[in-house]
């Protein structure tokens, strides 16, 4: 099976989860991450914003926010596939890009460097045991994870692990992943 397969099966399960369903463990696993050593030890968090059917982000967020963390959100740059990580401390320093994705606006923010993000939250469609992900299929994180030293960890449903991700040379696993019922210390 091919990373395309497993990405629409994963995206078709998640897209038919109830709203209430999507949210209730959404929220579950933000308390999960918030309650983490590596949430609590990070002083700047690399996170996305995220899109239904993605796991709520907004929670970590604000939480990071409220107890005086920096929060870094990633600027694509569409032509070298790359991000550009900045800070953001509100919502307004954001807008509406390509495919409905919110990034920050460059005007109203500071960029801000990969050896300067404690935690990176890596978005990802499926999952497996390991810490290897099938993204949505730009390949940003892979190049971005390359020589990135801090920690990752990604947000899952439970329905999106355990399946046998192909694993190409430049593929990075993340370090853990964080469902709505368990905490996944990936291998390796």
């Amino acid at each position: 099976m091919d990373k395309i397969f497993f990405r629409n099966q994963v995206l078709d399960a998640l897209n038919s989860m109830e709203r209430a369903q999507h949210e209730k463990w959404s929220s579950c696993i933000a308390e999960r991450v918030i309650a983490s050593e590596e949430f609590r030890n990070a002083e700047t968090i690399g996170i996305t914003l995220s899109r239904f059917p993605e796991i709520e982000t907004r929670n970590i967020i604000e939480s990071a926010w409220q107890v005086g963390k920096r929060v870094a959100v990633p600027k694509c740059i569409h032509s070298t596939r790359e991000m550009d990580f900045r800070l953001i401390q509100s919502y307004g320093q954001l807008e509406t890009v390509y495919l409905d994705l919110l990034e920050p606006i460059v005007g109203e923010t500071i960029s801000i460097k990969k050896e300067a993000i404690d935690l990176q939250i890596v978005p990802g469609v499926v999952f497996s045991e390991e810490g290897y992900r099938i993204g949505f299929g730009g390949g940003y994180y892979d190049r971005y994870l390359q020589d990135y030293q801090g920690s990752t960890l990604s947000l899952a449903f439970d329905c999106q692990i355990g399946y046998e991700v192909p694993v190409e040379t430049h593929d990075i696993p993340v370090r853990k992943i964080y469902t709505e019922q368990r905490e996944i210390l990936c291998a390796k």
